[in-house]
């Protein structure tokens, strides 16, 4: 269901043409000081009760950086494709976000494309899909711009809800199946045996949430060999 962005290269495609207010992601640079931070809604569509977060990043930003801070939060392993989509606020056509692949070979590089380039309160809604398989869709809303509280650390998760379902469960579909074979062990049959039914889908502490570094995460991934 897509490659795994932790130990190889992305699976096609071309380079594609930097948008606007875009800026390179050099790995090895200082990061850039910040004043602001964008407080993010992010909620998982089709499942209900909703597993949702809400977290803060520093405004200097990019997709991709943002991307792994949606990964980290929700709980996903970042073992697959991924993308945004979005309205571009100057053009008013929707964009992808990401970087090439077999699904969008147009699509934005998301460490050359800066959050603040594109979101704001008056454009403050994009799609995240993340394993092209599975096809997980996260609404994303901007709530808010603040400035940074002084001696705190970003990015930050500052509350959710539910736990982030199973890798490779099948979707939306799938992890409904799942669930009902966790609360029902009569109905699992022979191929289940591979699946993990210690879990607790109510679940979620934001003390548990570690935010890897996105800039150690684009090298090892080794994405940028191929552009």
């Amino acid at each position: 269901m897509g490659f795994r962005t932790t130990g190889g290269a992305p699976a096609s495609g071309p380079a594609a043409g930097s948008s606007q207010g875009a800026r390179w992601y050099m790995p090895g640079k200082k990061k850039k000081a910040f004043e602001n931070v964008y407080q993010f809604k992010i909620t998982l569509r089709d499942i209900r009760p909703p597993i949702w977060r809400r977290i803060q990043v520093p405004e200097t930003y990019s997709f991709w950086d943002f991307h792994v801070a949606v990964q980290d939060a929700m709980g996903w392993t970042d073992s697959h494709l991924h993308g945004f989509q979005m309205k571009d606020p100057k053009s008013h056509v929707e964009v992808d976000i990401g970087f090439p692949n077999e699904f969008s070979s147009e699509q934005h590089l998301g460490w050359k494309t800066a959050i603040a380039a594109y979101f704001s309160l008056k454009n403050p809604r994009a799609t995240y899909t993340y394993d092209f398989g599975d096809n997980w869709e996260h609404m994303i809303i901007l709530e808010k711009i603040l400035q940074k509280e002084p001696g705190a650390e970003y990015p930050r998760c500052i509350k959710g809800k539910r736990a982030c379902p199973p890798e490779d469960i099948g979707g939306v579909w799938g992890y409904e199946e799942y669930l009902e074979k966790l609360n029902n062990p009569d109905i699992r049959d022979e191929e289940d045996e591979y699946y993990d039914f210690d879990f607790d889908p109510e679940h979620f502490d934001c003390a548990e949430i570690a935010f890897d570094d996105p800039e150690k995460r684009l090298k090892n991934a080794r994405i940028l060999e191929c552009f």
